[in-house]
Formats: structure tokens, C-alpha cells, sequence
């Protein structure tokens, strides 16, 4: 298989064809919606569905960090396998879900699976009803061994690993309230007992969705999107599979969708994706963008744009910019583009500012 090939296939498989109905038939909501950054859920649901999804009236939707920690969107009736597949499997386990304080965590000088279910019951305790993040992280610290917690100069404070926090907490029966700000933490619909029993047929579910949206994938990529080590997933890779080979590497994808990937609708769609949608989420970042310059212009250290789908492949980025009640959108495309192309780009940005409430926009290219 060629990359254009399996784009074609990522792209049906996101839903950017924009044949589903309702928030609950797209795949990439059943893997978890990420919304760590400004309305990124929110467009990225815009960019695969007509209807308007609130988050907040939606009682459907849950959120809480999940993978790799990050807050995600998830069906109320889904949540509780994704939380079963966050247990860790063992200390290994544990320790590479903490992910850039691993150190900070293996210093304790305890299992890391004793340091993340002692903060998860801690958590537990303290969260009883709604409280900002800022209150629940003081009230931890204070119930936590002093080694769970480290002096921040940005918060001036001592306050337990934040990572820590964000791993623990669903273990916990933690969510974070939709919408609130500050971020604020609330007790988990009859959360039950606090488990510690691993769950691997769940992690192994969390692999195989994302070889179906994003594969073929390899292992490596699969654990990097779980938030977990490579040996952890070969533990819990799926059995049903088959190789692929793409652009000469040896891939995997579910039996069940060779068919679809050998022959994938046209991917003849223009879509705005926001900066952490799914589909940028592959972490075969080679493969989506293959020339390196263009790569760091679509994945930053900070400040990541949005990315331009379009004739199946990332053709540029955008930004927006805000300016009372009309939003400024800000296209660049790598190459240049059929009229016909910056036409339904134009309209995907007007799509953009609807959702975010904009009464204006204003369009602006750079080639």
C-alpha cells in the first residue's frame, strides 16, 4: 500500500466524509475525543458532522483524562471499559504512563503502581462533590507522601506531579466538569469500589481502535498513543490482525477492515482539522507529512495550527485569531490550490467560526 492509499482509508474511517448522523456513531469518539487545547473537540466534531454537539447538554459525553492523561470526550456508556484499560498491568506499566516525570515518580523509592493507586484513593477521599483542580491538588498534596510532590515555580506552591494527578484520578472516580473554568474535578457517576485489577482484554480493545482508525500501525505507534511502553502493548496486542506492507514497512491493521483499506472511497473532501484532532493524532507523523520542513510547521514544540485536508492529504495549516465578534482565519497552503479547493476551504472556515459562536469572519491566505 502507498501512503495516499491508506489516507484514503484514514480519512473514511474519521468520519471526514461526513456521513454519520450523531456524535455516538463516530469512531474517533468511541476511541476518546481529545480536547486538551481551545475548542478542539468541538471543531473536530464540526469537521466530521452537520448537526451542532454541545458538550454540556450532551449527557451522553463524559470527560476526564484518560489517554496518556490528557482530557477526553468519551460515551458515558464507553467509559467504563476505557477506565478498566487504565489500570495499570504491572509496575512497568505504571511507571511509563507517567511519561515525561517517570523520574520524578521512580525517585519515590515505591512501586509505581503503589504511588498511583495511593493518589487514587487519596483523590477518591477528597473529591466528593465538584472542586476546582487548584483545590483538590492543595487538599492531595497535603494526604500524600511528600515524595508524590514537587515545588512549581509557576503555581509557587508545592503540589503533587501533575501527571501523577492526571493518571490517578479516573483510577480514582474522578472526572473534570465540561465547560468549567477554572478546570474543576467531580466525583464519577456511582464510581463503585476503587479497582486495582488489571484489565488487559480493555487495553487490548484501546489498541485495536486505534489500529482501525489509524493503522496500519506498528506497535511502537500504538503504545506511544496508549501512553504506555512498547513491551506493555506487545502484551496486549491484538490477535486478529494482518500485516501490511507501507511504503516498504510492515504494518498492522484488523482483519476485518482489509477490505476497506484495499478499496477506500475518494477521499474528495476539504475539511479544517484543529490542532490535536484524531487524524493528527497518528503518530506516524512521517507517513501524514513526509517532507520534514513541512512537518515542523504542522507539529510544533508550542502552539500547534490546525492542518488543511484536502484531494486526501494535509495541503497546508490555519490559525485563528480573535477579535471581539469576528474571528480571523489564516490559510497556508503548502502548493497552490484549484479554485475549487479555496472555495470549500472558505466554507470550512466559515464553519469554524459558526461553531465557536463567531457572528463574522474574515478569511485570509498566505501562498
Amino acid at each position: 500500500m502507498d501512503r495516499r492509499q491508506v489516507l484514503a482509508y484514514r480519512i473514511a474511517e474519521h468520519g471526514l466524509h461526513r456521513s454519520a448522523k450523531d456524535v455516538a456513531d463516530l469512531a474517533v469518539v468511541r476511541a476518546g475525543l481529545q480536547d486538551s487545547m481551545r475548542d478542539t473537540a468541538l471543531l473536530a466534531l464540526a469537521a466530521r458532522l452537520d448537526a451542532r454537539v454541545s458538550f454540556e447538554d450532551d449527557e451522553r459525553l463524559v470527560l476526564a483524562w484518560t489517554l496518556r492523561g490528557a482530557p477526553h470526550y468519551h460515551l458515558r456508556t464507553d467509559l467504563p471499559e476505557a477506565l478498566r484499560a487504565l489500570i495499570p498491568l504491572d509496575d512497568a506499566d505504571a511507571l511509563a504512563r507517567m511519561l515525561w516525570q517517570r523520574k520524578e515518580v521512580a525517585a519515590t523509592g515505591l512501586a509505581a503502581s503503589e504511588v498511583v493507586f495511593t493518589a487514587a484513593a487519596a483523590l477518591r477521599e477528597i473529591v466528593t462533590a465538584p472542586m476546582t483542580k487548584g483545590a483538590v491538588s492543595t487538599a492531595v498534596t497535603r494526604r500524600v507522601p511528600p515524595a508524590f510532590a514537587r515545588w512549581c515555580r509557576g503555581c509557587n506552591a508545592t503540589h503533587i506531579h501533575e501527571q501523577l494527578m492526571r493518571v490517578a484520578a479516573p483510577l480514582g472516580g474522578v472526572r473534570l466538569v465540561t465547560g468549567a473554568s477554572p478546570a474543576t474535578l467531580a466525583p464519577l457517576e456511582g464510581r463503585g469500589r476503587l479497582r486495582k485489577t488489571p484489565d488487559p482484554a480493555a487495553a487490548t480493545a484501546v489498541i485495536e481502535r486505534y489500529l482501525r482508525l489509524n493503522g496500519p500501525a506498528s506497535p511502537g505507534e500504538a503504545a506511544e498513543f496508549a501512553g504506555t511502553a512498547r513491551a506493555v502493548v506487545d502484551r496486549t496486542w491484538p490477535a486478529d490482525l494482518v500485516s501490511v506492507q507501507v511504503e516498504g514497512k510492515t504494518r498492522y491493521l484488523p482483519a476485518d477492515r482489509l477490505p476497506a483499506l484495499e478499496s477506500p472511497p475518494e477521499p474528495d473532501v476539504v475539511r479544517l482539522l484543529p490542532p490535536l484532532d484524531p487524524f493528527i493524532q497518528a503518530r506516524d507523523k512521517a507517513l501524514l507529512v513526509p517532507d520534514p520542513l513541512r512537518r515542523k510547521e504542522v507539529w510544533k514544540m508550542l502552539g500547534n495550527p490546525g492542518v488543511l485536508l484536502a484531494d486526501g492529504d494535509i495541503a497546508g495549516t490555519w490559525r485563528t485569531k480573535a477579535g471581539g465578534t469576528k474571528l480571523t482565519v489564516t490559510l497556508t497552503a503548502f502548493d497552490p490550490l484549484r479554485p475549487a479547493v479555496r472555495e470549500q476551504a472558505e466554507a470550512e472556515a466559515a464553519r469554524v467560526a459558526e461553531a465557536r459562536g463567531f457572528e463574522k469572519h474574515t478569511v485570509t491566505w498566505v501562498d
